[in-house]
């Protein structure tokens, strides 16, 4: 039997527990991996406040571990190998948007938060070597939102200035890491003066208050993109904060989905705004070359053992943490 953690019956935590179920054998082309460790997102949240009366969910996008058996038409694994989860399905290679069949794990009853998985061969990739077990844990879903909103949509570069709001959170922090190994000038805010803090260790810039005038405490300058995850709260001020002809892009909106705002300043200065969501496999595999090229770690906020999951979750929906989450799971 496999320990596997399950959402049904009741909306919240009070629905989450872990549960036994049968051991699932690798099919010709699949992998059965024994977690060592698994990462927490903010869809995860989501998918606790529904019910799953009919449907039980397994939690979890993020996940590394070891390959402990592979089906006979595998090739690119062996048993032994280290290996990080690809935390979607049906998206290979990059594209305008995701195509219709896209998934997400930790939707349905394949999830990540398990003592063992059974995945495609296709939809995993060898551990880099100078990450932890938390570090790969909780690297995979944020850190793709994160080089896909950056890179393939907003097309930073080195030089560029780039303002982040909302530091602090998983794909914030992998933000502010990503802009700077590409030589990017980024700008942080928050309403929390430790995250600034913590973002000024990390090599921003300079850290905005949410309240204060973004503008003129970047003495009068703008930026070339903002990556905007805040939404309805913060969305007037990151406008005003691009340059004309700038760029904002969008995967989030954690304060509210409608915004309104001056059209007709929004075509005078000939901006432009694009949608982001997650990514391909193909930019997985360029933000994982791109991790190891610059030795970047993931900013861990807390590990959790297995059986303290409550405690993780908890922690993640107080917005509390600097960086990730993790669940120590083998």
């Amino acid at each position: 039997m496999v320990k596997t953690l399950i959402h049904s019956g009741k909306v919240g935590l009070e629905g989450l527990k872990w549960e036994d179920r049968a051991e699932q054998p690798a099919g010709p082309f699949e992998i059965k991996i024994k977690v060592k460790a698994a990462g927490l997102n903010h869809r995860d949240l989501f998918a606790l406040s529904q019910v799953h009366e009919k449907h039980p969910v397994v939690i979890g996008s993020d996940a590394a571990g070891v390959v402990v058996a592979v089906g006979a038409e595998v090739t690119r694994f062996k048993i032994g190998d280290e290996v990080m989860l690809y935390p979607g399905s049906g998206w290979r290679k990059n594209s305008d948007t995701a195509p219709e069949n896209f998934t997400i794990l930790g939707s349905s009853e394949q999830g990540a938060m398990a003592e063992e998985i059974v995945v495609s061969e296709e939809n995993a990739v060898h551990k880099p070597a100078h990450l932890s077990w938390e570090e790969a844990g909780v690297l995979s879903l944020s850190a793709l939102t994160a080089y896909r909103a950056l890179f393939t949509k907003g097309g930073v570069s080195e030089g560029m200035k780039v303002l982040i709001p909302g530091i602090g959170g998983g794909v914030a922090n992998y933000l502010l890491q990503f802009a700077k190994a590409a030589g990017a000038m980024v700008y942080v805010t928050s309403r929390s003066q430790e995250k600034l803090g913590m973002a000024l260790q990390h090599g921003a810039e300079k850290g905005l208050l949410h309240d204060e005038d973004w503008v003129e405490a970047m003495d009068g300058g703008k930026v070339d993109v903002v990556i905007e995850s805040v939404g309805a709260a913060t969305f007037d001020k990151s406008l005003d904060a691009v340059r004309r002809g700038g760029t904002i892009v969008t995967f989030g909106s954690s304060t509210g989905d409608l915004v309104t705002f001056d059209l007709r300043k929004f075509f005078y200065g000939q901006y432009t705004l694009k949608g982001s969501t997650m990514g391909s496999f193909e930019e997985y595999e360029a933000m994982i070359r791109f991790v190891e090229e610059h030795d970047l770690h993931p900013v861990v906020d807390a590990v959790y053992p297995a059986e303290q999951f409550k405690e993780a979750f908890q922690r993640l929906e107080s917005a509390e943490q600097t960086g990730k989450i993790a669940l120590q799971i083998g």
